[in-house]
This record gives structure tokens, C-alpha cells and sequence, in this order.
């Protein structure tokens, strides 16, 4: 529903722009990561999508800000309540559900900051299912000037670590540092401090900390947990650029040997657990992230 104003300030703008409400990597409105959807936003400019997406409160809201609709490709930005923000998996996987509950199932095009982004959707038994393929993932290891201030923001110490995960800085359209725990205990005590995490992240151009924790050394199930106080967000409860990057982390450091899925579970830790399938191969720097989405009803 829109409402008709008088003032043309970007906050009362954002009040009459309609925005649909996508819960990603759920099939349970309750659960997954909220994301903002925004299918006509070619007339909006950044101070309305910002005011938009912090009247919404989600880690982030995506607009579609051209289109053409005969090809399946569309222009797509991110906001988070403080900023924009050059690639977003969830809101992608959310958008990509909305557009074919209008347009039919099949594969979408998205031109973001981050680079094109295919994404193919298919409808079955259940919620619609997406699956994303990143811009090229990459990973290197992390210095000491990187991890001992992440560190201390987490009130984590190296001996929380798990040795046979290295910390690394991953990319798959954003920057995340991967910190890899050593225990699932060390994982769900997570209380940080949210104004010095700021500061490091900020310092280094991180979106999030993607905090890991294996469940067995020979399989790929993990657990996670996604700091954003950068977005004004204490925690994501599904990170699916995240996810991309952590296929690269794994690729990279030599685990992917053949055609693996990875399992990560998210958001369980608060209230809000998600599903995020992730598809790795040696010789494909790409990396494919699947999940569903639900319209989470109106209040």
C-alpha cells in the first residue's frame, strides 16, 4: 500500500515506494535472513533506497533499477540500513523468487557493482528454489595486522581457532574475513563488541566476519555466523555472499578435489535457522550457492 504525501524529503518518499518482504534460505517465514524487495525503483535515487532501507530495518533491501524484461536481465543494487552495498546473496536468492512468481521460473541475469550474477530459479514441491552463481571467488591468508584486532573485538583468542582452517580474507563479490572456530561452544558464545568489530571492518573494507565452525574434519557440514555491524546489523542470519566467498576459502586452500556441496546452517544461534547448499569445483572459480525463499506475510 502507498500513501500520498507532500513533502518530497527521501524519508517520506521511501513511505510510498512498495516493497515486497522475502525471508531467503527458509522455507519458514520465521526462520532464514529478511530481505526487502523493490521490483520498481528506476525513478528512486541513493538517499530514497537508503531511507527505504532503513525504515525497512533488514540487513538488506534490493532494487531493480532497469530492466529489460523480454531478456531476463535486470540491474540490481543493495542497500543496508547505513549503506550500499556491492553484492548481497540473500536479497538476490529473494529477488530472484519474486521475479518468477511474476514472470515464470527460469534463469535471471543481474547486473550489480559486484559484477554479473546468473541466477536460476525452478519451482517444485515447496517454496520456490534459487541458485545463484558468484563472479569469481578468490582467498588469501590474513596477516596478523588483520586477525589480532578481530580478534580482540570478538573477545576471541588464536587458541579459539581451528588450525586446520586458516584465517583468510575471501571475496566473491564482497570482501569477508573467515575465522574458522575450534569448537562449537566458541561459535555460540558470540558477543562482541559492535563499535571496535566496526572499526576493523571498516578499516579493512569487509562486509562481514564469516564465522565457521567444521562439524567433522571429513565432511562439509558447517555451522555459521555473520557479524554486520557495518550494515547496522549485529548479525545475519543467512550471508549468502559470504557463502560464495567460503566456497572460494575451501577451493583455495586445497580441500575441493572434485565436485563438492557444502552444507552450511546459519542463524540457528538466533532464533532464525537457514539452509545455504553451496556447489564447488576445482577448476571453476565460480561458485554456486542454492536456497529457497518465502514471502513473509504482512503485518
Amino acid at each position: 500500500m502507498t500513501e500520498r504525501v507532500e513533502k518530497t524529503t527521501p524519508q517520506t518518499c521511501a513511505d510510498t515506494v512498495e516493497v515486497l518482504r522475502y525471508s531467503a534460505f527458509t522455507t519458514d517465514p520465521s526462520g532464514g535472513n529478511p530481505a526487502g524487495v523493490v521490483l520498481d525503483a528506476e525513478t528512486l535515487d541513493d538517499s530514497v533506497m537508503l531511507a527505504v532501507a532503513a525504515r525497512l530495518g533488514y540487513s538488506e533491501t534490493a532494487f531493480v533499477t532497469a530492466r529489460d524484461r523480454p531478456a531476463r536481465r535486470y540491474r540490481l543494487r543493495y542497500f543496508s540500513p547505513r549503506a550500499e552495498v556491492s553484492f548481497c546473496g540473500h536479497a538476490t536468492v529473494a529477488t530472484a523468487v519474486a521475479l518468477a512468481g511474476r514472470d515464470g521460473a527460469g534463469e535471471f541475469v543481474f547486473d550489480t557493482r559486484a559484477g554479473e550474477i546468473r541466477v536460476a530459479t525452478s519451482t517444485g514441491d515447496g517454496p520456490p528454489r534459487a541458485t545463484l552463481t558468484s563472479v569469481p571467488a578468490r582467498s588469501r591468508p590474513a596477516d596478523d595486522a588483520e586477525i589480532e584486532p578481530a580478534l580482540k573485538a570478538l573477545g576471541w583468542t588464536r587458541q579459539d581457532l581451528d588450525p586446520a582452517l586458516p584465517p583468510h580474507i575471501a571475496f566473491a563479490g564482497n570482501h569477508h574475513l573467515v575465522l574458522a572456530a575450534g569448537t562449537r561452544g566458541r561459535l555460540t558464545a558470540l558477543d562482541y563488541d559492535f563499535d571496535a568489530l566496526d572499526d576493523v571492518m571498516r578499516r579493512h573494507g569487509w562486509t562481514t566476519v564469516h564465522l565457521v565452525w567444521r562439524e567433522d574434519a571429513n565432511c562439509f557440514d558447517f555451522h555459521a555466523r555473520d557479524p554486520f555491524p557495518v550494515g547496522g546489523v549485529v548479525e545475519d542470519p543467512a550471508t549468502g555472499a559470504a557463502a560464495a566467498a567460503f566456497g572460494g576459502y575451501l577451493r583455495s586452500l586445497g580441500l575441493v578435489e572434485e565436485p563438492t556441496r557444502v552444507r552450511i546452517r546459519q542463524g540457528e544461534d538466533m532464533g532464525r535457522p537457514s539452509d545455504l547448499l553451496v556447489d564447488v569445483t576445482p577448476d571453476d572459480p565460480r561458485v554456486r550457492v542454492t536456497g529457497q525463499a518465502v514471502r513473509i506475510p504482512e503485518e
